[in-house]
């Protein structure tokens, strides 16, 4: 506004002094010397320093948002643009398989997947009915979801980390008809076996004895795919809805994201533009296929731009560099902290060896990433921001050490994002006189929120499979009157758990194994605070900001504190001792 206010002073200016006269070189002199008086020179410093940065995004922006629009005219799926990339490509590796070594090319993906599709209608299943897939990462299940999606029928990508509770809940939030899980699997279907619908038909993939098969009413899915026909299954009209993607579930049980077929282009496609890749790249994922990062901004590669996908089973950080070099990987990805990781490992001569010039992906703190890119010779870091279901995704385009993307300053409003002010007690958002949020000054931290219009393929929210879940995503009344935005929320790892025990009769060996039980490795706490209460405020809600503030630095407070350690596998009391080798580094986090 202040810019604004600027403009409209100098313009009045110069309209004023050619009113009088005054010729239009003096007339241009005085109004640029009134809007550099009153602040307008800080504008044209961050013009200068920004606008190529911001001139590459709005071309990608442009690039992407036209591409989807011509997909939208023309009812293209992903199914149908990956035809497209079968036709270009027949003959070109599309998915490696490192465990094995396994290569299918477009073709044979194209024929496997046509083979889940008779598989999914000979089942009886429909556009619009959904298939739950709970497997470790592998081709097949890319073959799956997408040879369910050519027939409408929407897969349910369900976290392998997942047990009991948690697992049952995604089965039954996604309301799934029929659940496809690998061997190595076998006994977390085993513990939920008895809760399942018997109305639900399972099928297995792996080896299984028999009797093991028969104790989980399952049927075995390699032999019906491979006496399948091959042949392209029978043009159905599907749904807008592709799949489901799971939240991670540190905040809560995981809600059931909706992926639609323009959703899964659009990620796929800022990745591919955003960060320059091309078509003679291969991409290295050994991250998970049942989350986003796997298998739209990596897998998605493969599908729409004809880029070869080596898929690792799990990471591995002694592995890394040497299955880059085996399969001569020019992209590798990363989340959270597998650049440490690596950084973490001994070093090696294959370390140096690869081909590798690009890594992609979000998490990477600015202690590593120049460490990381200085050590192993990768001359691009791809850093950007975006949850599955998210309308506000943001990318680093310029390599800007520690930054996960921007928002333009000149142009703020044909990528329509904001930080906005919150409340640290409360965490609501921060509003003004006039009901308005109130956004964020530069360097302010924030919440950030993208504003939604259902009818722009990028700016539309789909949410969850939940309606409750989608409703709480949702603020109004944010830009201006009577306008809707998307809240990123925050679903990151689990950190501290403060437990009010009044009786001091807490026992953390027991409620570790109660954990271990009831979530997964990355959601269970890292550190538990033991109190005598919690402190609320006047409305009974739970006050955590001192908790935030002084967090596991047991000089500053009297409670208890216990750290996870996993490899004992145990809570262990966090000394003084302790707390400074976590500050040194010494022991991870």
């Amino acid at each position: 506004m202040h810019y604004v206010a600027s403009g409209s002073l100098s313009l009045g200016s110069l309209g004023l002094l050619r009113l009088f006269g005054a010729s239009w070189s003096w007339s241009l002199a005085a109004g640029l010397g009134v809007y550099l008086g009153t602040g307008g020179w800080r504008y044209l410093y961050v013009v200068v320093r920004t606008a190529k940065r911001d001139i590459n995004g709005l071309y990608v922006l442009l690039k992407v948002k036209l591409a989807l629009w011509h997909h939208i005219r023309n009812r293209n799926t992903i199914p149908s643009i990956f035809a497209q990339t079968v036709a270009r490509h027949p003959d070109k590796p599309a998915l490696v398989y490192e465990a094995t070594g396994e290569t299918w090319t477009f073709s044979q993906l194209d024929q496997i997947s046509n083979a889940v599709s008779h598989w999914a209608l000979s089942q009886g299943w429909t556009a619009g009915d959904v298939v739950a897939l709970f497997m470790e990462s592998r081709p097949l299940q890319v073959a799956l979801w997408l040879g369910l999606a050519k027939v409408g029928v929407e897969a349910a990508l369900i976290n392998f980390n997942l047990r009991w509770d948690s697992l049952l809940h995604c089965l039954g939030v996604s309301a799934s008809r029929a659940l496809v899980f690998g061997a190595e699997l076998a006994d977390a279907v085993s513990e939920v076996s008895s809760s399942l619908s018997e109305s639900m038909v399972r099928f297995s993939t792996g080896d299984l004895r028999p009797d093991q098969m028969a104790a989980l009413n399952c049927h075995p899915l390699d032999s019906i795919l491979a006496s399948a026909p091959r042949n392209p299954p029978p043009c159905v009209m599907s749904k807008d809805r592709l799949f489901y993607i799971y939240t991670s579930g540190t905040t809560g049980l995981p809600k059931a994201a909706i992926v639609v077929h323009s959703r899964y282009y659009r990620i796929a496609a800022f990745g591919y533009h955003s960060f320059r890749m091309r078509p003679d790249d291969i991409i290295y994922d050994c991250l998970p296929l049942y989350h986003s990062a796997g298998n739209i901004m990596g897998v998605g590669q493969c599908l729409i731009h004809g880029i070869t996908v080596v898929v690792k089973k799990k990471f591995s950080a002694s592995r890394f560099w040497e299955d880059c070099i085996k399969h001569n990987c020019t992209v590798v990805q990363y989340i959270g902290e597998i650049c440490r990781y690596l950084l973490s490992q001994p070093v090696r001569p294959s370390e140096r060896q690869h081909r590798v010039r690009l890594a992609v992906g979000n998490g990477l703190r600015p202690s590593v990433w120049e460490a990381f890119m200085e050590r192993f010779g990768v001359k691009q870091i791809g850093e950007f921001y975006g949850a599955t279901e998210c309308n506000c995704s943001i990318a680093n385009m310029d390599g800007k050490v520690g930054a996960c993307g921007f928002n333009s300053r000149i142009l703020p409003n044909v990528y329509p994002i904001r930080l906005l002010k919150v409340n640290e007690e409360t965490m609501e958002l921060v509003r003004d006189k006039q009901g308005l949020c109130v956004p964020c000054r530069p360097g302010e931290p924030g919440l950030l929120v993208g504003r939604i219009n259902q009818e722009d393929p990028l700016r539309r929210f789909d949410g969850y499979a939940s309606q409750d879940a989608t409703r709480k995503k949702i603020a109004y009344n944010v830009f201006k009157k009577n306008d809707s935005a998307y809240l990123s929320g925050v679903e990151g790892k689990a950190g501290m758990a403060a437990i009010a025990d009044s009786t001091g009769n807490f026992n953390c060996n027991s409620f570790l194994k109660e954990v271990q039980q009831a979530l997964p490795p990355y959601a269970r706490p890292i550190f538990l605070r033991i109190s005598p209460c919690v402190d609320t405020t006047g409305t009974f809600k739970i006050q955590k900001t001192r908790l935030q503030r002084e967090g596991y630095d047991p000089r500053l407070t009297t409670d208890q504190i216990y750290f996870l350690n996993s490899r004992a596998g145990r809570y262990e009391l966090v000394t003084e001792e302790l707390y400074n080798a976590f500050e040194k580094g010494s022991i991870s986090l």
